[in-house]
């Protein structure tokens, strides 16, 4: 836990209360049964990662970091990917949103003694995330989950109205960009996981050059238009769409921030603050290529589930405190629509 282990606790309450409130409302306004608290709306696809050779054309000893966990030998594992907006709501794709790429990798048990079946990724089309820790979250939430979010932000105090509007302008920057097909966005996992004993990571996976698609008919915006153009694109085009994998390290000796370094602690837990990629660039390790005609069916993609700190070996588990809050809000709010009763 954090410093506070407490003050976290009853934040963390009070942020899956918020969560699982804004659940509620969105499908109960939209008529309809609950959908994920966040990318309600998405597409589920079948896929391929496959981890490259690390030692090739590099140095030894950043090969050597490099190659943890999945990525210590190549190998090719199925997989399985998500893309979605990352409203709580069923909005057409013309809503100003970010998009998201979740997928689970399924891995062989018996290799190296694992006992994760998979693992699972979360990753979105900005670097950062807007809620730059738990404090602001909970702010985010209380205003969110309101039936008047303006009377609730009336309520707090003034330096919690100054973290909502920061969390607010954030979300904007976020959102407001051209409608791009998913298969053309690159992604960011926002949040560090350790990578092996010693090392953090954040993660990003990269369009290839020359990934297929069509353009949208601007003159008549179609709702679904990006999960249709993505349909189309795999039911249709001979070239498969492929991600570039990468990880970058969180380098405290070379990462500025404002012209000065920072501690591992700040670049961990400040989850609005980008790593600078000038400083620390991604070293791509894996590349994940969508197979043809492979989407899921309705019921399979309401089914399926990303939990990034579950399904996850200890070399390669989330860290900071955002991601422990993310993690609870993430398993009530999975409860929730599948109708499993809450044991926490």
């Amino acid at each position: 836990m954090g410093p506070n282990p407490a003050a976290e606790e009853a934040e963390i309450a009070a942020i899956i209360r918020g969560v699982l409130a804004v659940q509620a409302r969105t499908a109960a306004e939209e008529n309809r049964p609950l959908r994920r608290a966040t990318h309600a709306k998405g597409v589920c696809v079948r896929a391929v990662f496959e981890v490259l050779g690390i030692a090739q054309g590099r140095d030894p000893v950043l090969a050597a970091r490099l190659a943890r966990g999945i990525y210590a030998k190549p190998g090719c594992y199925p997989a399985t990917v998500r893309f979605a907006n990352g409203d709580s709501g069923m909005h057409s794709d013309w809503k100003p949103d970010v998009r998201t790429l979740s997928f689970c990798v399924e891995l062989d048990p018996s290799a190296n003694g694992a006992q994760i079946a998979r693992q699972d990724y979360s990753l979105q089309s900005w670097p950062t995330l807007p809620m730059n820790d738990v404090h602001a979250f909970w702010v985010f939430a209380q205003v969110l989950k309101a039936p008047n979010p303006a009377i609730a932000l009336g309520s707090l105090g003034f330096r919690d109205q100054l973290v909502y509007a920061q969390t607010m302008i954030r979300i904007m920057e976020q959102t407001r960009h051209p409608v791009r097909p998913y298969q053309h966005l690159r992604y960011w996992s926002n949040v560090p996981f350790r990578h092996g004993a010693q090392d953090v990571v954040k993660y990003s996976a990269s369009p290839v050059s020359g990934n297929p698609a069509r353009a949208f008919d601007l003159e008549k915006p179609h709702a679904d238009a990006l999960s249709d153009e993505l349909i189309r694109h795999l039911n249709d085009d001979a070239t498969m769409s492929s991600f570039d994998f990468g990880l970058q390290f969180l380098d405290t000796e070379s990462m500025l921030y404002q012209g000065r370094r920072r501690d591992a602690a700040f670049w961990i837990e400040n989850a609005s603050v980008e790593w600078p990629e000038a400083q620390s660039p991604f070293h791509t390790v894996a590349r994940l290529t969508l197979l043809p005609g492979s989407r899921l069916s309705p019921e399979a993609s309401e089914a399926m589930y990303i939990d990034v700190t579950t399904n996850a070996k200890p070399e390669s588990a989330p860290i900071g405190a955002i991601n422990r809050v993310r993690w609870y809000a993430e398993v009530a709010s999975r409860k929730a629509r599948l109708g499993q009763a809450s044991t926490d």
